[in-house]
């Protein structure tokens, strides 16, 4: 069933993408967004852990805690990030979450990469070049200093950094867990008191929040969907592969995700970020399948 799970993951993720842009182009509050997808997930999710009886040790509730937390923050960075950029920009750029991974491998557990690591390290490097839009008289190096400084960009790159983070916890969590699936339930319940709370922070706009769930409710449920899917799919096969053979094939998303953004959003360039994402997504998979 792992490449079952590895396909549906590919897909969800590009179209919970596309459901996060529509709602951001509409006004709603990133936080807001997040919650209201954790609130319908946990409206299933909860049922299902009470009638599981599973026992839940310690350590699965302080690396579940913590995920919930990069995952709550980490989602909330990348639905600012989609509101003012292109998707079919920050997809491609996802893939140097694979860069992320294999510096936190060096500093973390003393894994260094391999001269095939540094040559997937600069294909994702080339790839970005492709990726970068440019007027016809300026410099590509120019064009790309100028995006890494695009708000967007550095909004989606923190965001990656969180969600690489995240990984790690969620395979500790699965390694502790009696399933896989017990994780996945821990992770929508336990986003909903942390978006709750930073709700709190900004209650003045809440009613008008509440009034776009009314207006836009098959957006959310169709962003609650693929992102149930999307995370599922992920833990299971976490529970599978090691996390480094999971993101690489995870990149294969970015290619979708260029497709959507032009299908939905009328976003330009598409045949160069298509070979701009197949280069960086090589790159990816070469630093985290034999990389190291």
């Amino acid at each position: 069933m792992t490449p079952f799970f590895v396909l549906i993951r590919i897909l969800a993720n590009p179209f919970s993408n596309v459901f996060q842009k529509q709602l951001a182009e509409r006004s709603a509050s990133p936080i807001f967004i997040i919650g209201i997808v954790h609130a319908c997930l946990s409206l299933v999710c909860v049922p299902l852990l009470l009638m599981s009886g599973a026992a839940i040790s310690i350590g699965v509730w302080v690396n579940m805690l913590v995920a919930a937390v990069l995952a709550v923050s980490g989602n909330t960075l990348l639905v600012y990030a989609l509101s003012s950029t292109d998707l079919s920009i920050l997809g491609p750029v996802n893939a140097y979450k694979s860069i992320v991974s294999l510096i936190l491998a060096i500093f973390l557990i003393g894994e260094f990469p391999s001269a095939a690591g540094v040559a997937g390290v600069l294909l994702i490097v080339v790839g970005s070049y492709l990726v970068v839009d440019r007027e016809a008289d300026e410099p590509r190096r120019s064009a790309f200093v100028v995006l890494f400084r695009e708000r967007g960009v550095q909004l989606r790159l923190a965001a990656l950094v969180l969600s690489a983070t995240e990984a790690v916890f969620l395979k500790r969590a699965i390694l502790l867990s009696s399933s896989p699936w017990v994780v996945f339930a821990l992770w929508s319940i336990l986003g909903v008191p942390l978006s709750a709370a930073a709700l709190a922070v900004d209650r003045a706009r809440l009613a008008d929040q509440a009034t776009s769930v009314r207006g836009f409710w098959r957006t959310y449920l169709a962003l609650a969907v693929t992102t149930g899917l999307m995370q599922l799919t992920t833990v299971l096969t976490f529970g599978r592969l090691q996390v480094g053979y999971s993101l690489a094939l995870f990149q294969l998303s970015t290619i979708v995700t260029v497709v959507l953004g032009h299908r939905y959003f009328q976003e330009k360039n598409v045949g160069r970020r298509l070979a701009g994402s197949a280069v960086m997504t090589v790159g990816a998979m070469m630093i985290v399948t034999v990389g190291f």
